[in-house]
């Protein structure tokens, strides 16, 4: 944790000084094209944080009865990760709404990737609300982890199979329908930098919420 905190520190300068620095305006979007680095990240970030949380949520269904510390450490790893995936979600959509007003001319215009995006944030938030309700932790361990097993599952059809399907005034992604990495190599390279940057503070950030539980 003591070197993951100097690495992130030198990875998001870098990042910053590549973004507002090096990479050249887009075509059709200009500088507008600078959100992508922040969008893109937490986007993908919230999708890790997901699939986290049903691991931990799958160790706490395997785990006994008897095994109540062990089952805790789990769930909390697996609230913890839910947590900050909703918090990405939450920084992807207001980064997507200014991206939509800068662009469309409006916050929000029930496009594909925004309406899916919505329900991914309304999944997961019933999953912090329903482990709010529930006192015994060892309870609200076992129901939460079932819940947190089945609500992973749409998530992958929500954020990259869903949106394909219908017309979208968004950005064709990285990977286009043809399956080519469609971006000039400076910007892959600065985009690629900024998912390592916010997946490795997603990571601490999981890290340091999982010791302060202990």
């Amino acid at each position: 944790m003591k070197h993951l905190i100097p690495l992130i520190a030198v990875l998001t300068l870098l990042t910053l000084g590549l973004v507002f620095f090096v990479v050249p305006p887009a075509e059709g979007l200009g500088y507008y094209v600078r959100i992508i680095f922040l969008h893109i990240p937490c986007a993908w970030v919230s999708v890790v944080a997901f699939a986290v949380a049903a691991i931990y949520a799958w160790r706490v269904l395997r785990l006994r009865d008897g095994d109540r510390a062990t089952l805790l450490r789990a769930d909390g790893f697996s609230a913890r990760s839910a947590q900050l995936g909703l918090l990405f979600t939450v920084l992807a959509t207001v980064t997507g709404a200014i991206f939509s007003r800068l662009t469309w001319g409006a916050f929000w215009n029930w496009d594909p990737r925004q309406t899916t995006i919505l329900c991914l944030l309304m999944i997961y938030a019933a999953y912090l609300a329903l482990r709010a309700v529930l006192d015994d932790p060892e309870r609200r361990a076992r129901i939460s982890a079932i819940y947190a097993l089945f609500s992973v599952l749409p998530v992958p059809f929500l954020v990259f199979v869903i949106p394909r399907f219908y017309f979208s005034l968004h950005p064709e992604p990285v990977l286009n329908s043809a399956g080519h990495i469609d971006m000039e190599p400076v910007m892959l390279a600065t985009l690629l930098l900024a998912l390592l940057d916010v997946t490795l503070i997603y990571f601490a950030l999981l890290r340091k919420g999982a010791k302060s539980r202990t």
